[in-house]
């Protein structure tokens, strides 16, 4: 049945509105400038400040993959305003960000010294690969599973990223499936192996005491 000019103009208001909603399904627009936190009354230049990453591209080089973060967790002023940042940090000799995604914001990688191996996978199972060079910049689409790895084996590599969010979240692939209690039975039919096999990668993933 043909629909009349009231319904296709409802039609096309729901489409806008369902599109809208889409589009910003990430950070909720806010309607002042800034958040200030409950209990304080009023704030200066500190507030919007974070020192948390001063000296860190000089500081030794971390014994395994380390991750800073400039996020909503960490300095509250970033409460509405679609950003958040991270310094990484990867020592030589083959350090990994193991496969991981980020479900509420994309991520720009810019690498400042050394190199890197990146890749994401998109939602056909199509891997996407590069090698990183000082000054590139590589962006993983939001919520997309994703890498990087150092595999030089002399020096260490640290790159920055922005996100579009103030808490993009993280996902880690190996410790959502291993190290989140779904039954060993399950994860096994799903890999096609065995319990024992299940087993033991939980037990090379347990914290080392």
């Amino acid at each position: 049945m043909a629909l009349n000019s009231l319904q296709r103009a409802l039609f096309l208001l729901l489409v806008a509105l369902a599109t809208s909603h889409i589009a910003n399904a990430s950070d909720p627009d806010i309607i002042s400038d800034f958040i200030i936190p409950p209990g304080i009354n009023a704030v200066d230049g500190n507030f919007f400040t974070y020192t948390g990453m001063r000296g860190i591209l000089d500081a030794d080089t971390p014994a395994t993959f380390n991750v800073t973060k400039a996020t909503m967790a960490e300095r509250p002023a970033l409460h509405g305003q679609s950003v958040s940042y991270a310094v990484l940090r990867y020592p030589a000799g083959g350090s990994v960000n193991p496969p991981h995604t980020h479900p509420r914001s994309a991520e720009l990688l810019l690498l400042i010294d050394g190199t890197l191996e990146v890749g994401f996978i998109d939602t056909t199972n199509k891997l996407y690969t590069q090698t990183l060079q000082i000054g590139d910049v590589f962006v993983f689409p939001k919520g997309l599973v994703h890498y990087q790895y150092n595999p030089d084996a002399e020096n260490p590599a640290t790159a920055i990223s922005s996100f579009g969010s103030a808490s993009a979240g993280t996902v880690s692939v190996p410790s959502s499936i291993f190290s989140s209690g779904i039954d060993d039975g399950i994860l096994a039919m799903s890999f096609k192996t065995d319990v024992a096999t299940i087993q033991k990668i939980k037990a090379g993933l347990a914290p080392k005491a």
